[in-house]
C-alpha cells in the first residue's frame, strides 16, 4: 500500500514532529480521489515499528502484519455497518449497507480507549470513513471523546461533504484539504496501472481515477449501454432496460441521466462533458429532442433515483422511462 502521486505534498505535511501532530485529523475533499487509501496508509505508517526515512510502514514487522490481516489490536475502523434480513427460522436472506455510524458503534470505542498501547511508546487509531455518515446522536458522542481526548489516540476522519459534518467536531480537528489530481497526474497514473481509454473514463467518472480503476467493468458494460441509448426513436426498452440495470438500478439511472445532461449540453452550447467519444451520435439526438418533454424525463428519471433502493420492479420501472426516452425526438 502507497499513497497517490498527486498526495505527496500531504504526505510529508501529516509526518512531521509527533509533537506538532494534533489528536484528531479531519481529511477532506472531492469523493473518488484517494482520501480513504491515504489514511489507512498513514495509519499503517503510525503503527508501524519500523518505518522508512519518507515515513512510510515498512511492511514487515509484526505491525504491519497485523494491519495487513486486519487485526491490529490498536487500530478500530468505523464505518456503516452491514445488517442482514433473516426470516422467521433465522436463515439469512440478503444483507444490506446502513446508511449511519450508530451511536453504539462509538460507544463501543469506550474500551479501546481506556487501554495502552500494545506498544510502550505506540498510538492507538480510530480511523471513521466517512465521518459524513455519523447522525446527530453519534457525533454528539464522538464530540466528547474529542473534546478529552485519551492519551497517546489519534482519530482520523475522512469527509467527502464536509458541511454535513458538525461544526463543533470540524473545530477539534485539524482539517487537511486532500489534493484532487490534475488531468495529467490522473492520466499518467491510470495509464501505469494499464487502464485502456483512460481519458475517456476520466471525463465519464467527473476526474476521479480512483473511480476509473474500480469501475473497469462497469465502463465495458456502458459502452454496450450507449450504442442503444445513440438510437433514439429507434431503441427497444425491453432490451436496454436489463442492461441498464445490470450492475445495480442507481448505476443504470446515473448512465441515463448523464447521457440525457451531454443531449441537454450539446443542444444548448454544442459541447458535451461525459461522452466526447459520442459527440456525433449526441448532436444527431439534439437536433432532433423536444427539450420540455426531456426535462419532464430528467424529472421522472430523479425521481426513480430516489427510489433505487425500494423493493420496486425496477426493470418495468427502467423500461417505462425508456419508451419515454424514445417519444422525446420528433
Amino acid at each position: 500500500m502507497r499513497i497517490y502521486p498527486w498526495q505527496s505534498k500531504v504526505w510529508q505535511l501529516v509526518n512531521q514532529e509527533d509533537k506538532r501532530r494534533a489528536h484528531a485529523m479531519l481529511l477532506h475533499g472531492r469523493a473518488g480521489t484517494g482520501k480513504y487509501d491515504f489514511a489507512l496508509e498513514f495509519s499503517r505508517s503510525l503503527l508501524c515499528a519500523h518505518q522508512d526515512s519518507s515515513g512510510h510502514a515498512c511492511g514487515n514487522c509484526s505491525s504491519c502484519n497485523w494491519f495487513k490481516e486486519e487485526s491490529h489490536p490498536d487500530f478500530r475502523l468505523l464505518s456503516p455497518e452491514q445488517e442482514s434480513d433473516a426470516d422467521e427460522e433465522g436463515a439469512t436472506k440478503k444483507t444490506k449497507k446502513k446508511t449511519q455510524i450508530s451511536v453504539a458503534q462509538i460507544r463501543d470505542l469506550s474500551d479501546f480507549l481506556s487501554m495502552s498501547s500494545h506498544r510502550s511508546d505506540g498510538a492507538r487509531i480510530v480511523l471513521i470513513h466517512p465521518a459524513e455518515a455519523l447522525n446527530l446522536a453519534s457525533a454528539n458522542a464522538l464530540l466528547k471523546m474529542l473534546e478529552e481526548p485519551a492519551e497517546g489516540v489519534i482519530f482520523i476522519l475522512v469527509a467527502h461533504q464536509l458541511q454535513r459534518l458538525l461544526p463543533t467536531i470540524i473545530s477539534r480537528c485539524q482539517k487537511i484539504n486532500m489534493p484532487i489530481p490534475t488531468d495529467a497526474q490522473a492520466l499518467a497514473w491510470l495509464r501505469e496501472q494499464g487502464v485502456q481509454n483512460a481519458k475517456e473514463q476520466l471525463a465519464y467518472l467527473d476526474g476521479s481515477p480512483i473511480k476509473v480503476f474500480n469501475e473497469q467493468m462497469q465502463f465495458s458494460q456502458l459502452t454496450e449501454i450507449w450504442r442503444l441509448l445513440a438510437l433514439g426513436s429507434k431503441l427497444q426498452p425491453h432490451v436496454a432496460a436489463p442492461k441498464l440495470i445490470a450492475n445495480s438500478v442507481e448505476a443504470g439511472i446515473v448512465a441515463l441521466q448523464k447521457w440525457i445532461y451531454d443531449i441537454v449540453a450539446m443542444r444548448l452550447s454544442g459541447q458535451v462533458r461525459y461522452h466526447a467519444m459520442h459527440s456525433k451520435a449526441l448532436q444527431a439526438l439534439a437536433d432532433k429532442v423536444n427539450l420540455s418533454s426531456l426535462f419532464q424525463l430528467q424529472k421522472k428519471i430523479e425521481a426513480l433515483r430516489k427510489l433505487a433502493l425500494h423493493p420496486l420492479n425496477h426493470e418495468l420501472q427502467m423500461e417505462s422511462l425508456l419508451l419515454e426516452y424514445t417519444r422525446i425526438f420528433s
